[in-house]
């Protein structure tokens, strides 16, 4: 089976290709990382993964099944989360609210039955609570269970946005520069839940990262663009010492 396929997809914008024919799959079980400069792509692969933008060529395929038009709605009920490079969370809502929207993806209610309170909706209630407080003990978010997001410092709301796509219990998580803002220590906690979701949860991982030290921590494999194109695909240390990535950062 087919987990994840990326097959010669490019995007155009107004004439310019920000991705032009990139194939890639990711094994099961294992983190998938995409590098390279800013501008090379990255995001807009993200951006075509979770439908948020159509691709001009290719085809995207997940667990052997063509996603490449399907509605962007329909990504997290298949097992596909992401989280943002820009942090994307419901500030005046607290930790536990904005978690529990992450299990909208697993309601099976209507609004008959929401309104009416039946015993079907109050053990599903029961039930995505407990998921919900299962992923704040996993990610160690207790003493911010009820504080509002806008009072939470910046390190912090990177980990819940986290935990709200872990509620969503996906299959493939898309992780948009996870250490983007953090200090050194807060990567290092960053790093230990990657290795933690793949290795206790058996998520897979693909991430887009521009610190290497966490992409050589954590990666099984990584794929380097610029200008939206593949450089190569290998392990971190191959990557890293291939002329063209060594090019494509340092000039030449």
């Amino acid at each position: 089976m087919t987990f994840f396929k990326a097959e010669n997809i490019a995007i155009n914008f107004g004439g310019i290709k920000a991705v032009d024919g990139v194939d890639f799959e990711i094994a099961p079980g294992t983190v998938f990382t995409i590098i390279g400069p800013n501008g090379a792509g990255k995001t807009t692969v993200f951006n075509l993964i979770s439908r948020i933008y159509n691709p001009t060529e290719g085809r995207l395929i997940f667990q052997d099944q063509d996603i490449t038009k399907l509605p962007p709605h329909d990504i997290a009920g298949l097992g596909i989360a992401r989280t943002f490079q820009n942090i994307e969370l419901f500030e005046h809502a607290t930790v536990l609210q904005n978690l529990l929207l992450g299990r909208h993806a697993h309601r099976g209610s209507n609004l008959l039955t929401e309104l009416l309170f039946l015993p079907s909706v109050r053990r599903m209630e029961v039930e995505h609570r407990k998921k919900a407080e299962d992923v704040i003990d996993f990610l160690d978010l207790q003493q911010y269970r009820d504080t509002l997001i806008v009072n939470l410092p910046y390190g912090a709301r990177k980990v819940v946005e986290l935990a709200r796509a872990l509620c969503t219990e996906p299959k493939l998580l898309l992780l948009d520069e996870p250490s983007s803002g953090l200090n050194t220590e807060e990567t290092e906690d960053m790093a230990w839940w990657i290795q933690d979701i793949k290795n206790d949860l058996g998520i897979t991982v693909l991430m887009v990262e521009h610190d290497m030290s966490l992409v050589n921590e954590v990666s099984d494999r990584v794929l380097a663009l610029n200008y939206g194109r593949v450089l190569a695909t290998g392990t971190a240390r191959e990557v890293q010492s291939h002329p063209e990535v060594v090019k494509a950062y340092l000039g030449g």
